[in-house]
């Protein structure tokens, strides 16, 4: 959509809103509409082709408004955590189907999703430990409980920890900044032989620092074994698995009991949007439900309908499905693909750009959209010349320590981005280096 088609849209959609105001006295307060009356109404999977707005726009009439904002908030994104679940081709266990025990739910970020998945996983460790043992307190299992992540993982698992109250060790990651089973398996029997207790594991695929993905395969069966808690961070790269060139990375996910990632981030969907699949739903409903009478509803035990409030940390929630729905259905499956592809493809022109300067180096093996690299030299040199690069406010980068290396990160991420713009970016880094360079030898 150019900026003259979103102008029209965006007109038509104030006059959508009025009119809707203007008739608000002709609808009813209540709909008429049963629990599952939406999903026989829409596909079972995202349309590969884009679809018109006028087609989307009628639906909205047809489909959302006679449910509006209940049941249609609820059994939308049902169906869109479906759509997007198959797209990623995940396990059937990850989906609500018709009467799956899994199921997915809209998150406001990763950091959200990680906490969630943690007190999810430390109630049902509390509740297992206490049937075996009926004596024992909650406070004499949460002082021994411990959680894991790789040293590459994004600080919000840390502060999930901090909040649910258990000790989080970190767990050297390899040569390619990556979680490995030995490194695992040697903290777990350490920790085990102090008498504590491992029942959390957050896997990593995409790490902020330098993207780099922890080995689900390896730490995968560890954590069944050990019955542990698997949780999967994916939050920037989980966009790319829609691709079947970048699937591979999500394999083990089999392994896990949930999963997340963040349209907002690299699918086109505006903040705030973060997709979490559990494989059982009822560990989640286990740990946050209440039912105090003013949220009571007809439908409450029919087994009829979804309560996301018992999914979340808040109660209230807005309507987030719309939005992915308009989206999926505006670029089509192949739509998005081919915008994931060719950020790939702009990250990997920088990255040869680099290449070709051998006053740089490439710092971390390039996947996605992200590559790490720097000057060749001292850490304070990376320093000033990031500084450098910030001061002129022509482009912005965020840094990253990778072991003992100050590193550079440029980030592919903008809707509008071409080569041009990495050619430019590119050249105004290369100039700003020379400059630095040269006041260094002065």
């Amino acid at each position: 959509m150019n900026s003259g088609e979103f102008r029209r849209r965006g007109k038509e959609m104030v006059d959508f809103v009025a009119d809707y105001l203007e008739g608000i006295e002709r609808r009813q307060v209540y709909p008429d509409v049963e629990p599952g009356y939406l999903r026989p109404l829409i596909p079972t999977t995202a349309p590969e082709e884009p679809d018109t707005f006028e087609d989307i726009l009628n639906d909205v009439e047809k489909i959302i408004m006679p449910g509006a904002a209940s049941p249609a908030c609820t059994e939308l994104e049902t169906v869109m955590m479906d759509w997007l679940g198959k797209m990623l081709k995940l396990p059937e266990a990850f989906l609500a189907g018709q009467g799956g025990e899994g199921g997915g739910v809209i998150q406001g970020s990763a950091s959200e999703a990680t906490l969630v998945a943690l007190l999810a996983a430390r109630t049902k460790v509390v509740r297992r430990l206490q049937a075996a043992s009926p004596g024992l307190t909650q406070g004499a299992i949460m002082e021994k409980l411990v959680a894991y992540s790789s040293d590459q993982a994004h600080s919000s698992v840390e502060r999930a920890g901090l909040i649910g109250g258990v000790k989080l060790k970190a767990i050297p990651s390899d040569g390619k900044f990556a979680m490995r089973a030995s490194a695992l398996q040697e903290a777990l029997e350490r920790d085990k032989a102090e008498g504590l207790i491992p029942f959390f594991v957050v896997a990593t695929l995409g790490t902020t620092s330098c993207c780099s993905f922890d080995n689900l395969l390896e730490v995968g069966p560890i954590c069944n074994k050990e019955d542990m808690w698997l949780h999967i961070d994916a939050a920037y790269a989980g966009s790319s698995f829609i691709c079947p060139e970048f699937r591979h990375l999500l394999n083990g996910v089999e392994f896990a009991d949930s999963f997340n990632f963040n349209p907002h981030k690299w699918m086109l969907v505006n903040f705030d949007c973060s997709a979490m699949w559990v494989k059982k739903r009822t560990d989640l409903i286990g740990a946050f439900k209440l039912d105090p009478l003013y949220l009571k509803h007809g439908h409450q035990d029919s087994g009829l309908i979804t309560d996301y409030r018992h999914w979340q940390l808040p109660l209230g929630r807005r309507f987030r499905s719309l939005k992915m729905w308009f989206v999926f259905r505006m670029y089509g499956v192949k739509g998005l693909q081919a915008y994931i592809r060719k950020h790939v493809q702009l990250a990997h022109e920088f990255e040869r750009l680099v290449h070709q300067d051998p006053r740089f180096e490439v710092c971390a093996e390039v996947t996605l959209g992200l590559v790490c690299f720097r000057l060749k030299g001292s850490n304070k040199l990376n320093e000033d010349l990031l500084e450098r690069i910030n001061k002129a406010k022509k482009i912005h980068l965020v840094p990253c320590h990778l072991r003992d290396k100050f590193v550079l990160r440029f980030a592919i991420c903008a809707r509008t981005v071409e080569f041009a713009h990495v050619q430019w970016a590119w050249e105004h880094i290369r100039q700003l280096a020379t400059d630095l360079l040269r006041a260094e030898k002065d």
